[in-house]
């Protein structure tokens, strides 16, 4: 029998999801970032680019261009630089000060591919969780949740 929640006990739940992260929380975001370094390689395969090109065509891959993501991706290029996935020239504009321009190596090529097949195994593996999910909240799929549970139904 379901008992009314004290004041206490509401407290306690308040204090609970307070401390949960969410999707906006530092950690999911960092995850995140990391999604944007197989991003930017694969932009620069199709051409050198400088960071605000580089920001603008990141939009497509759900990155918004706040702060927060110019940062990460100066950030990242800035490591993939030192590891030698891309070089940086300055270069004159028609317009405005000199921008720095990006451009892949070999070694960030072959990164670009490392990274795909990771992605490609992951995206399997989000399918089969999404699924379960899915089946898990739809009380007709419920057997084939008992049968991802090793029989066990819940």
């Amino acid at each position: 029998m379901d008992m009314p929640h004290s004041q206490d006990s509401q407290n306690e739940l308040d204090k609970r999801s307070q401390g949960r992260r969410g999707l906006d929380s530092p950690s999911v975001k960092a995850r995140m970032a990391r999604f944007m370094e197989p991003c930017i390689l694969l932009l620069l395969t199709a051409e050198k680019s400088h960071g605000y090109e580089l920001m603008e065509r990141l939009r497509r891959f759900g990155f918004d261009g706040t702060s927060s993501d110019m940062a990460t991706l100066y950030r990242t290029l800035r490591q993939l630089e030192e590891d030698d996935m891309v070089e940086s020239a300055w270069e004159e504009g028609s317009q405005g000060p000199p921008k720095r321009v990006y451009q892949l190596t070999e070694e960030g090529r072959a990164l670009l591919g490392e990274w795909i097949s990771v992605v490609r195994e992951n995206r399997d593996r989000l399918t089969t969780l999404i699924d379960a999910y899915d089946c898990r909240c739809d009380r007709d799929c419920m057997p084939y949740a008992a049968e991802q549970n090793g029989g066990i139904e819940e």
